[in-house]
């Protein structure tokens, strides 16, 4: 399956009023952004059930029946969470995948969905009735492939061997928590997926706006974004980094945006980035960034100083 070198991630698309994220867009001003993004030749889209309580794949359902041709585009959305509450909502048992496969679906518009994602390790569900559950809804038509989200190394490692015994489908895709502020899945995920052929799909690549502008500066969203606050924890050794971004995108007279994903782009592991876009500028920095070439002394002043941190994502 042919995917753009960047993912538009359309968690900043959907009803402000609804779920827990205020500053996401509303229909009429995210329309405009899946467009350009098509027209600049994104062919790429995530989304999950939960986003904005569903409107997030409502909002792009509609979108790419307007504007794109259905086989040529790439739709990725996900399964563990739940707009809905109450029992058998969340999690990744057999009922909750096949009620959610169906709702997503009913959302989006959409007879299938390319690439049907955990959005994290279900503890309370063994591996074999998810994968077995997953293995029948690519079976029956509703995903043409399976991927995983933020997991330990052992248990994506897990779940590929059990896929194999059974002669399940197989995880295609691992998107998991990467960015110049946190490199810990360099340890262990990425050179597992790197020798088991899996796509890296790095959720989070601009550390939620942190890399894209200077340390103090503030925004809506890094104001309101608690989950944001937990991932990034205000440490010297960010505030570095950060600083370090800025220096280099200043003398290549680049966007901070830029530099940041170019610097992911370099990785060989890593498919596409999942790139959020609320303004037109921050998509054209994305595209832009396809076509940035970093040195071998730019890299390594980025990666420099880096300071190891506690694995944070997971839940």
């Amino acid at each position: 399956m042919e995917v753009s070198r960047i993912c538009l991630g359309c968690m900043t698309y959907g009803d402000p009023n609804r779920g827990t994220h205020s500053w996401t867009l509303p229909e009429e001003q995210a329309r405009p952004l899946i467009r350009s993004a098509l027209e600049q030749g994104v062919n790429f889209f995530d989304t999950a059930n939960t986003y904005s309580d569903g409107t997030s794949e409502e909002y792009l359902g509609r979108a790419i029946r307007d504007f794109a041709n259905r086989d040529e585009v790439v739709i990725a959305t996900k399964v563990y969470f739940s707009e809905r509450k109450g029992p058998n909502a969340r999690g990744l048992s057999r009922k909750a995948i096949m009620a959610n496969i169906d709702a997503s679906l009913r959302r989006l518009g959409m007879d299938y969905v390319d690439l049907y994602q955990i959005h994290r390790w279900d503890y309370d569900t063994s591996i074999e009735v998810t994968l077995e559950a997953l293995h029948d809804v690519v079976k029956a038509g509703k995903a043409r492939y399976i991927g995983a989200s933020s997991m330990f190394a052992w248990q994506f490692c897990k779940a590929l061997y059990v896929a194999d015994m059974h002669g399940w489908t197989r995880f295609a895709t691992m998107q998991d928590h990467y960015n110049l502020l946190r490199r810990e899945e360099e340890r262990e995920m990425l050179p597992l997926c790197a020798a088991e052929k899996i796509a890296v799909l790095p959720w989070s690549p601009l550390a939620r706006g942190r890399l894209a502008r200077a340390w103090d500066e503030t925004t809506q969203r890094l104001q309101t974004d608690q989950y944001g606050k937990k991932l990034y924890a205000a440490a010297e050794s960010d505030r570095r980094v950060v600083e370090r971004v800025g220096e280099i995108a200043q003398k290549r007279g680049v966007p901070r945006a830029e530099i940041a994903l170019a610097w992911l782009l370099h990785k060989p592991a890593v498919t596409a980035p999942i790139v959020g876009a609320s303004k037109q500028q921050h998509l054209n920095d994305a595209i832009a960034a396809l076509s940035l070439k970093l040195s071998t002394e730019e890299i390594a002043a980025l990666e420099e100083l880096y300071v190891p941190h506690p694995v944070v994502g997971f839940a």
